[in-house]
C-alpha cells in the first residue's frame, strides 16, 4: 500500500517537474522552478472517488486500496511540496524554511487532530445520550479548529497546519473509541452539516477562479494535466505491479487519482509568497509570448 503510494507521487513529480524542466530549458526559464509544478501536482482530491464510494457502496480491491491510499498520499504530498518549497527558497534568497519544520507539517496537524480525538472519543464513550455526543462532536471540532487556527496566526512563524491532516486524525481516533452504534448515529445527524460545509468549501474555492486565465495559460494547461495524469496512472501501476495488486487494481487506480486536491489551492498560495520566483516566471513568460507575437507577425508580413 504504502509503496504504491510512494511510486505514483513520486512518480507523478518526477515526471511533471521533467516536462516543465525540459520546457523552461528552451524557453529560458530557470528550470528549478518547475518543480514547484511537480509539488504542485502531487495533490489528490479524495471526495470524488470516496463519495462514489459512499453513494454506491462498493466494494473490492480497488476500493480497500483507494480509501487509505486517500490518507497517504497527501501526507506524502506534504512533505515532498514543502521540502521543494524550501531548497526553491533558498535559492532564490526569499526568505527559506528552516528544514526542521518540514516534519512539523505532519506531525503537529496530526498530533493536535489525535489528541483532540482522544479527548472528545472518552467523552462520547461514557454517554449513550445522542443529542450529547453530537454536540460534543460539533465543539471539539469548532475547538479543534480554533487552536490551528490561533497556532498558525499567533505562534508558529509561517501558516504550516494542514487542517485535512487534522480531521483525518481526530476522526480515526475518536471512532475507534466509541462504539459502532455510535458512529452511525453520528454519520446520520452529521450528513446535513458535512454536505453544507462541502458546497461551501467547492463556491470557496471555485469563487476566485477566472477562467480567462486557464485559456490563457495555453499550452501550459495542457501540458500540466497531461502529464500530471501520466504519472499518476503509470506511477500506481507501476507500484501496484510491484506489490503484486490485483488486475482491478493496476488497470484502474490510477483513474481515480487523477482529480486534483483544492490543497494545491494552499499549495499555490504558497508559492505566491516566493515573490522572486513568480515575478521571474512571469516576466519570462510573458516576454516568450512577446516575442513569439513579434516573430508571428514578421512571418504574416513577408
Amino acid at each position: 500500500m504504502f509503496l504504491t503510494t510512494l511510486t505514483q507521487s513520486i512518480g507523478t513529480f518526477a515526471f511533471v517537474s521533467l516536462v516543465f524542466s525540459i520546457i523552461f530549458y528552451f524557453m529560458d526559464i530557470p528550470v528549478y522552478l518547475a518543480f514547484l509544478f511537480g509539488g504542485i501536482a502531487l495533490a489528490t482530491a479524495p471526495a470524488p472517488a470516496l463519495s462514489i464510494v459512499r453513494e454506491f457502496g462498493t466494494k473490492g480491491p480497488v476500493t480497500s486500496t483507494l480509501i487509505p491510499m486517500a490518507a497517504l498520499d497527501d501526507m506524502v504530498g506534504v512533505v515532498v511540496f514543502f521540502s521543494v518549497v524550501t531548497v526553491v527558497s533558498d535559492r532564490l534568497s526569499s526568505g527559506s524554511m528552516p528544514a526542521y519544520m518540514i516534519p512539523m507539517f505532519i506531525f503537529l496537524p496530526l498530533g493536535i487532530g489525535a489528541f483532540g480525538g482522544f479527548i472528545s472519543g472518552l467523552i462520547m464513550k461514557k454517554t449513550k445520550d445522542g443529542q450529547f455526543v453530537f454536540i460534543n462532536l460539533i465543539v471539539s471540532i469548532l475547538v479543534i479548529s480554533a487552536a490551528g487556527i490561533y497556532l498558525n496566526y499567533y505562534v508558529l512563524p509561517t501558516s504550516i497546519l494542514n487542517f485535512m491532516l487534522m480531521g483525518m486524525a481526530y476522526s480515526a481516533v475518536f471512532a475507534n473509541l466509541i462504539t459502532e452504534q455510535q458512529l452511525e448515529e453520528l454519520k446520520r445527524r452529521f450528513n446535513m452539516i458535512l454536505t453544507f460545509a462541502m458546497v461551501a468549501v467547492i463556491l470557496n474555492l471555485g469563487a476566485p477562479l477566472d477562467y480567462h486565465l486557464i485559456f490563457g495559460a495555453g499550452l501550459f494547461t495542457l501540458v500540466y494535466i497531461v502529464s500530471r495524469a501520466f504519472g499518476k496512472y503509470f506511477g500506481s501501476r507501476i507500484g501496484a505491479s510491484v506489490t503484486y495488486a490485483p488486475d482491478t487494481v493496476r488497470k484502474y487506480l490510477g483513474f481515480t487519482l487523477l482529480p486534483h486536491s483544492g490543497v494545491s489551492l494552499v499549495y499555490k498560495q504558497k508559492v505566491d509568497s516566493i515573490k522572486g520566483s513568480l515575478y521571474h516566471l512571469d516576466h519570462r513568460i510573458k516576454r516568450t509570448q512577446m516575442h513569439l507575437r513579434s516573430h508571428t507577425g514578421v512571418q504574416r508580413a513577408t
